[in-house]
């Protein structure tokens, strides 16, 4: 019997205010309280291997930095400038990372939108995401040819009035969801970018084609009916699941370098424009598919990779303070993922994603140039961001 893998991925697929005042906008002092704490925390091994005690200490030193560099937004999590990463050559107010914005009180809009002045906002969510999030519910959904229009709810654009909403698609390219609103550059307007990184579908593709074909037919074969049964969709299912869940986040960022490809390209161009400055993107926690993007701005742009893991780093408390056992994690359901695994964000995590990037492409900028965005590209870009 000859089974198509594709086959078996669309059966899938088919299937399922803080004190403002005291805000600054600028580079924070390394004191050599925090270098302490720094080189402290980048010491330790991954907290799972650690005593209690020492994951305490841990988190705790995080908790610390995070106190100097994040933004003290009431409901807006893990935002900082990327200008805020030590030894960050980047010029303030150019690019921040955060978590969603959607949750934002009125005070958090006053300090995004006035003190910052942020005119770009990158959504890097999946669809799935931004549709559960308007009906208010977490479940699977077939994203494969749903729009982001459906979710984009009138109240929800009331919150971001003002502010142009495009989307971006590998297959449809960039369209505005205003209506009247044509997809121009315009120096004085605001704009929101819906760019949906990663999906389950783009997940299970880029698993399975990592395993080998006979592993998948086996798990096709457990049920003698046809390709699209249900069977046959959970056994294999099931096989992306136990690969993910095994590999962890260095296989979940692996995969994103991999398939998020002409997105992370978008994001890169919309930085690259100082036009769009300041911009903002995000994804829900600001910790994965935001931490991917991050480090790669941040390579390029010369930082040394033990203060890439430790920007990345300073995620590990976020769903812990999100406390939303329904949030995604890049892109897929907590539920089938084991939390200790993929809430925090060790510092081994970082390192061991950076090597991959070096091993799989060569290095940070050989990736870059995969994916269309070459060395006129990254002269603009960093042209924008340091000067």
């Amino acid at each position: 019997m000859k089974i198509s893998v594709i086959a078996v991925v669309f059966a899938i697929s088919s299937s399922s205010r803080s004190n403002v005042a005291a805000f600054q906008i600028g580079p924070l002092p390394d004191s050599s309280a925090s270098t302490a704490r720094r080189v402290s925390m980048l010491q330790s091994t991954t907290p799972e291997v650690e005593s209690g005690e020492e994951t305490k200490k841990w988190k705790e030193s995080i908790k610390e930095l995070c106190a100097e560099r994040n933004i003290p937004f009431q409901k807006i999590k893990n935002a900082r400038d990327l200008n805020s990463c030590n030894n960050s050559p980047i010029m303030p107010n150019r690019v921040y990372r955060m978590g969603k914005v959607t949750d934002a009180t009125e005070q958090d809009m006053d300090i995004l939108f006035d003190e910052l002045n942020v005119r770009t906002l990158v959504d890097l969510r999946s669809r799935t995401e931004l549709r559960d999030e308007m009906n208010g519910v977490h479940a699977h959904h077939d994203e494969e040819d749903s729009g982001a229009d459906a979710a984009l709810s009138s109240s929800e654009r009331d919150v971001f009035e003002g502010f142009h909403d495009l989307t971006w698609s590998e297959r449809k390219g960039v369209r505005s969801l205003n209506k009247t609103d044509e997809v121009l550059l315009d120096e004085s307007r605001k704009e929101r970018h819906f760019v949906s990184l990663m999906d389950e579908i783009k997940y299970v593709r880029g698993t399975l084609s990592k395993l080998r074909k006979r592993d998948i037919a086996k798990a096709v074969l457990k049920s003698p009916g046809a390709v699209v049964s249900k069977r046959v969709r959970g056994n294999v299912k099931s096989i992306f699941l136990d690969e993910i869940n095994a590999g962890g986040l260095p296989l979940l960022n692996e995969l994103v370098l991999k398939m998020a490809g002409p997105g992370i390209k978008y994001v890169l161009d919309l930085c690259a424009d100082k036009s769009r400055h300041p911009v903002a993107f995000y994804c829900t926690a600001g910790k994965d598919r935001t931490g991917i993007l991050a480090s790669i701005i941040l390579s390029v742009v010369g930082v040394p990779d033990e203060d890439i893991v430790e920007d990345y780093s300073l995620s590990a408390n976020v769903y812990a303070e999100m406390n939303d056992h329904k949030a995604m994690v890049g892109a897929l359901s907590q539920r089938n993922l084991d939390a200790k695994t993929f809430l925090g964000a060790p510092p081994q995590v970082m390192r061991d994603t950076l090597t991959a990037i070096r091993k799989n492409y060569g290095s940070v900028e050989a990736y870059m140039d995969s994916i269309g965005f070459g060395p006129s590209d990254r002269e603009k870009l960093k042209k924008a961001l340091l000067l």
